[in-house]
């Protein structure tokens, strides 16, 4: 028996994202029913992030599960959703939560006219797959979107990730992804050139050397978008 309020919480996808957000609901009391892993490498990091949860099939998994949380790369969700909606799989009564950034309830719909619960969550940071973002998660804001007499379950769920919610509207979730990306992108790529120069100067550990130049760089451009107006002198 699970205490009230608790659900049983199965994960499709064992990427970067899936892994973590099921470990934080587990530590916020939830049972992990399942997850889903294809390769090798998927296999190894369900595993390693939630040790002793059971591998299962799609089909498996949704039948089992009071609270599907769909991890999947963004292309894939519509399709998935809408395949499983044709297999008749959805459980009436059963909360389905995908977490890709561009993406409300719409691509829900086919669960939903199966009697699924829809829910968009998507923490603002970008993942590692690692227990490390357990902790960054703290740190983060998430995206939540629902139909209004459902906002307040996604608003629990984020608390529980570790995350602060903010309510996004369904219209809203491109312009989210995209700032998103106008954060992380240009930094990726930077960092990967920076990486590459370093090691043809035979750098042999380029991540040491620009770790601390690129966390003290965002620190110091989050400092000045906080106090816009400011000459560079001034901070």
């Amino acid at each position: 028996m699970r205490p009230a309020g608790r659900l049983g919480v199965g994960v499709i996808g064992a990427g970067r994202v899936g892994p973590v957000l099921g470990a934080a609901l587990a530590g916020a009391g939830h049972a992990l029913v399942g997850i889903t892993a294809v390769s090798q490498e998927s296999r190894d990091r369900a595993d390693a992030m939630l040790p002793g949860v059971p591998v299962l099939t799609i089909p498996e998994l949704v039948e089992r599960s009071e609270l599907v949380l769909l991890a999947v790369p963004d292309a894939d969700l519509a399709a998935l959703v809408a395949g499983l909606a044709e297999a008749d799989v959805w459980v009436a009564g059963q909360l389905v939560v995908h977490t890709a950034p561009g993406f409300g309830t719409g691509v829900l719909l086919p669960a939903v006219r199966h009697g699924a619960i829809p829910v968009a969550l998507s923490p603002a940071m970008a993942f590692t797959g690692t227990s490390v973002d357990l902790v960054r998660l703290r740190e983060a804001r998430c995206a939540v979107t629902a139909p209004t007499p459902v906002q307040p379950i996604g608003q629990a769920l984020a608390v529980e990730m570790g995350c602060e919610p903010v309510l996004v509207a369904e219209d809203d979730r491109a312009a989210w992804a995209a700032a998103l990306d106008d954060a992380v992108g240009p930094v990726e790529r930077a960092l990967q050139v920076a990486a590459a120069r370093l090691v043809r100067l035979g750098v042999e550990d380029p991540d040491a050397v620009l770790g601390p130049v690129a966390r003290s760089a965002l620190e110091r451009a989050l400092l000045r978008a906080r106090r816009p107006g400011r000459g560079e002198d001034d901070l």
